[in-house]
Parts: C-alpha cells; sequence; structure tokens
C-alpha cells in the first residue's frame, strides 16, 4: 500500500458512504444520534480495516504460494492479527454465502439443446416472472 498518490493512491479507495451510513443508523439504539463527522469517521475506519485485512490475507497468500485469497488465507490473517474473535463469524458468513450460490446456481434454467425459439419464450418467461416479483414488491 503505497502513498505514492499515484493512480492507485488512497483516493480511490472507498466504501459507499450511504451503505456504511444506513449500517451505523441500523445499529444504533433509537435514542442515539450519530453526527454526520463521526459517521465520517467511521467509513474511514472501515477502509482501513479492509486495507489491514486485505494486506495481511494477501502476505498470507503470497507464503502459500497462491495467486487468489481464499477465506483459508482471510481467517489466517484475522489469527494473525489478533482478532480471533471475528473467526467464527466469518466462516458462518462464508458458508451462507457458499450455500446461497450453490441455491442460486440450482435455480438456473437447463438451456441445453434448446433451439432459438425455446430459448426466446424461456427468457419471455423470465422477464415476467421477474417483472412480477419486482411490482409486488413495490
Amino acid at each position: 500500500m503505497s502513498d505514492s498518490g499515484g493512480p492507485t493512491g488512497d483516493d480511490d479507495i472507498g466504501l459507499p458512504k450511504a451503505t456504511v451510513f444506513k449500517l451505523i443508523q441500523e445499529m444504533l439504539p433509537e435514542d442515539i444520534a450519530c453526527s454526520k463527522e463521526a459517521k465520517d469517521i467511521i467509513v474511514d475506519c472501515c477502509v482501513e480495516w479492509v486495507k489491514l485485512i486485505s494486506t495481511q490475507s494477501n502476505t498470507v497468500c503470497d507464503e502459500s504460494s497462491k495467486k487468489t485469497i481464499s477465506p483459508e488465507h482471510v481467517v489466517e490473517a484475522l489469527k494473525q492479527l489478533g482478532f480471533e474473535d471475528y473467526i467464527a463469524e466469518v466462516e458462518e458468513s462464508n458458508k451462507d454465502f457458499k450455500q446461497s450460490q450453490k441455491e442460486r446456481t440450482r435455480t438456473q434454467p437447463d438451456t441445453n439443446g434448446m433451439t432459438q425459439d425455446e430459448l426466446l419464450a424461456l427468457q419471455e418467461r423470465l422477464f415476467a416472472s421477474s417483472q412480477a416479483r419486482f411490482e409486488a414488491g413495490q
């Protein structure tokens, strides 16, 4: 993480403030307010947290002669940085993500061997279904 200020400088790194602000509001009791300055500091802390974990995960990845950071590298980075208290939640979140990915792939229709007309009909049904779900949610 270079401080050179070049094209990969810290100005290019950030989190969506609106999303972080919403998380802050959801976590606070209703009778507690948080100033914009405090929210901005929390966003900055979140960015630094992500940088710290990413850098250490990258180091663990390099040490294991891999080119892609895996969840195991992140867990090891958390251990090395002394954040063992977060590991169970990280592993549970990863498990939930993997399960959602499995379910997502199962819901994909099998299009092998379908004619162009069948594919177009399927596409129209999927669009109609999606639009119905969207309209029901409004």
